[in-house]
């Protein structure tokens, strides 16, 4: 097994860049913000694989999940390949994403996507009836995205996607278009790489609709909201790397406009190919990088994946599991398959 020297020292200053093994490296900013953005569903990560990896995933895509993630990736890979991902997220809410990626060229590939949140029907309770109507509400979110990508050079591409977002809540709607921008770029240090993105950039939102209060007062002027833009930059290589075994790492710093920034940390054993194993961190900036901290739901990632050829095709079938401090854990498990 051979193991870069340059790769070692990376990976070693890591975990440095974000805290420091006992204690806290820079304060918590930006937590004041939580809370102020609309379309909360489009923060939930996508594909066993990179959640696994503690989403760390913005310069490691190399897969349909670089839909969400990274949309200049789609040309870092060369297979057509379509994914189907499910997730059984907290309080009883599913989470669906289907997307797939087409190589027009060595140099062009195009992409598109479904994304889903969903849940059973709730019952509508007033002050005078506490324990429901015998009426219920629905609430849901979808989004459809199209993307493109283009190889600039053999060592920098470029991606966009570009989103249309609706949220149903009852009887109010809101809906907004919203782009994804994102870079990749080999640094020509052994396999590393440094990716940037920007994830749902937009104008703000209201709800659209009337609603009729307890009190028979009709209300169709609402606050509007931003939407959730985060800025992503990433970094990954491959510290070990022999025929039969590969090792992952990588790290990804958030920033996003409702909350206070984060980084993220990630590692993907692999065997022949074929059998994977993953695990992540995920931190607050202002967190110790060791133990548990409640000032934040953020906690640790686990997962596992395998490779098998079908025919003409491979499929890869992934699951993650993702702990969160009190909230509980959410599961995931995703199918990708070449075309």
């Amino acid at each position: 097994m051979s193991v870069r020297r340059p790769h070692i020292a990376l990976l070693v200053l890591f975990p440095l860049c974000a805290a420091g093994a006992s204690g806290q490296l820079v304060p918590n900013l930006g937590g004041q913000r939580a809370g102020i953005s609309a379309f909360q569903f489009l923060k939930i990560g996508v594909g066993a694989r990179g959640v696994a990896m503690g989403e760390s995933f913005v310069a490691s895509a190399n897969d349909a999940s670089a839909l969400y993630w990274n949309p200049a990736a789609l040309v870092q890979f060369p297979q057509d390949q379509a994914i189907a991902a499910h997730t059984e997220y907290l309080v009883d809410i599913k989470h669906e994403f289907f997307g797939i990626a087409w190589h027009l060229s060595g140099q062009d590939a195009v992409g598109a996507s479904f994304t889903s949140l969903h849940m059973t029907d709730m019952e509508i309770t007033t002050e005078t009836q506490p324990f429901g109507t015998g009426r219920y509400f629905s609430f849901g979110d979808i989004a459809v995205g199209l993307s493109y990508s283009r190889k600039m050079t053999d060592q920098f591409s470029f991606g966009a996607t570009v989103k249309y977002v609706e949220e149903t809540l009852d009887v109010l709607k809101m809906r907004s278009v919203m782009v994804d921008i994102g870079t990749w770029y080999w640094t020509g240090l052994g396999s590393s790489r440094f990716a940037v993105a920007i994830a749902n950039f937009g104008s703000d939102v209201a709800p659209r609709g009337t609603v009729t209060q307890f009190d028979g007062t009709r209300v169709s002027s609402f606050q509007s909201f931003s939407v959730p833009t985060e800025f992503r930059l990433g970094l990954a290589m491959e510290p070990v790397q022999t025929d039969d075994q590969m090792l992952t790492t990588s790290i990804q710093l958030n920033h996003p406009n409702d909350n206070a920034e984060n980084v993220r940390f990630g590692l993907e054993y692999s065997f022949q190919k074929t059998f994977f194993v993953r695990a992540g961190i995920k931190r607050t900036i202002g967190q110790q990088f060791l133990g548990q901290d409640l000032t934040s739901e953020e906690n640790f990632t686990l997962g596992a994946g395998v490779l098998v050829p079908m025919g003409l095709s491979v499929i890869g079938a992934d699951y993650a599991f993702a702990n969160f401090s009190r909230l509980g854990t959410v599961h995931r498990i995703s199918l990708s398959f070449t075309l």
